[in-house]
């Protein structure tokens, strides 16, 4: 088979499943805004169940909801029927998916389901089905055909019914007003929660990581305290415990350039720059990126509150960079 067949076949499917969601627009009615309404009045979970390729969507719909604020679970319905009927309570809401709406293991929940008077969203792909009839909401997934050329495998058939989930999760988190902190607060691992939530103090480096030396100390005690810690930097404090300047790998090298090894009969006080930059440890870790490529340096002193003088951690830029925050 040439690649120019090969092409075509792939543009081919790619058509009718885009065909399939497209059909969609036109199937949307007033089921759809009860379904919405119906789940924003749950005052318990939104269960979606499906069997096969329908539970796979089932899952990722179920996923999808839950990220955007609408707390949703899979529910296999061959284990439901078997006991995990129990994780269903009079207060949930159900999904069904089916594209044949002739699914066994679907159709024998469905009395369980009414008697404890749960409410029934069918996603399904017939609507002369059983599911579809019994259904307390009906929404019409169907589609003309199948992407697989033997018009057997589940393919537009389950593109569209996970655009119809998508719809649905994007339709409730615009009406809740879910922003992007609430999303952050449901995804604290990825990148945009990181950069919503994480505050330097979680991240800095604290106690014996923290690298100083006294005004007095010698520059080759200076150096081994900056190899020590790994920073490229280390704080100066007087005798009170106040930091009163930096030492950064970038001023040993340039002192040495101008003063030869005479600089290493110099004091920690002779070398360092003055007035550190520093920020408060519930600044975000973005923003202390944002200040750190603003002045062209490399780390920031962390303090709890104001008018403290001896700062509780130290932030390096590569401790924000690693975590993908950019």
């Amino acid at each position: 088979m040439n690649s120019h067949k090969i092409t075509s076949i792939a543009k081919e499917v790619l058509k009718v499943e885009s065909e399939a969601i497209f059909q969609l627009i036109d199937k949307l009615n007033s089921n759809f805004e009860k379904s919405i309404h119906a789940i924003l009045k749950c005052k318990g979970r939104l269960i979606i169940l499906g069997m096969g390729k329908s539970g796979i969507i089932a899952k990722k719909i179920a996923a999808t909801m839950s990220s955007t604020g609408t707390p949703s679970h899979f529910v296999h319905p061959g284990e439901a029927f078997h006991g995990d009927l129990g994780m269903i309570t009079e207060k949930d809401i159900t999904i069904i998916i089916s594209n044949s709406g002739e699914t066994s293991e679907l159709i024998q929940l469905l009395n369980p389901l009414k008697r404890k008077n749960v409410k029934i969203i069918g996603m399904i792909g017939n609507k002369k089905s059983t599911l579809a009839n019994q259904s307390d909401i009906y929404l019409d997934t169907s589609i003309d055909k199948e992407a697989c050329t033997l018009d057997l495998a589940p393919t537009a058939s389950t593109t569209a019914t996970m655009a119809m989930g998508d719809a649905m999760a994007i339709s409730l988190l615009e009406i809740k007003g879910f922003n992007k902190k609430d999303f952050a607060e449901l995804h604290p691992g990825g990148n945009l929660g990181k950069k919503l939530l994480l505050r330097v103090s979680e991240i800095a480096h604290k106690g014996l990581e923290i690298p100083y030396v006294f005004s007095t100390t010698t520059i080759k005690e200076a150096i081994l305290i900056i190899s020590e810690k790994g920073l490229g930097v280390t704080g100066v404090l007087n005798k009170k415990n106040e930091i009163i300047g930096i030492i950064t790998d970038g001023d040993i090298r340039r002192g040495l350039s101008t003063k030869g090894n005479g600089l290493f009969d110099q004091t920690a006080i002779n070398l360092m720059s003055k007035n550190p930059k520093s920020i408060n440890e519930n600044t975000l870790a973005i923003n202390a990126l944002k200040i750190m490529e603003k002045h062209s340096i490399t780390s920031l002193f962390i303090y709890p509150k104001l008018n403290i003088k001896k700062p509780n951690g130290i932030i390096h830029i590569h401790d924000i960079l690693k975590l993908g925050i950019k």
